[in-house]
């Protein structure tokens, strides 16, 4: 029974799902990894309309890594902007905002 206890001793026992497309799924996958947050706590922030505190440990260093290595191809391939997809332009300006938040942060 203690498995749908969360931090704050709060029951969860209470199931919400959705449907989403390839490419919100991408999206999602991709915020939620370099939130460093689990997939369900990142949906409950955002739903909620709370504001997502990325914590720097080696998890989100190695996704905003990865993602940056993905980002840097995938601007490679483009001949142009006028191509770059939403999930890619997305990505891009949450890992402009972390930065950002960091740069604040250490000044």
């Amino acid at each position: 029974m203690n498995k749908n206890l969360d931090k704050q001793g709060r029951w969860r026992n209470k199931t919400v799902s959705f449907r989403m497309s390839k490419e919100e799924v991408t999206l999602l996958d991709n915020l939620v990894s370099l939130s460093g947050l689990t997939k369900q706590d990142y949906i409950i922030k955002r739903l909620l309309c709370r504001d997502v505190v990325v914590v720097g440990n080696t998890r989100v260093y190695k996704a905003l890594k990865n993602h940056m290595e993905q980002i840097f191809t995938e601007l490679k391939r483009l001949s142009n902007m006028q191509e770059i997809d939403d999930v890619t332009l997305s990505a891009i300006q949450f890992i402009g905002q972390i930065l950002k938040n960091m740069k604040e942060e250490n000044q």
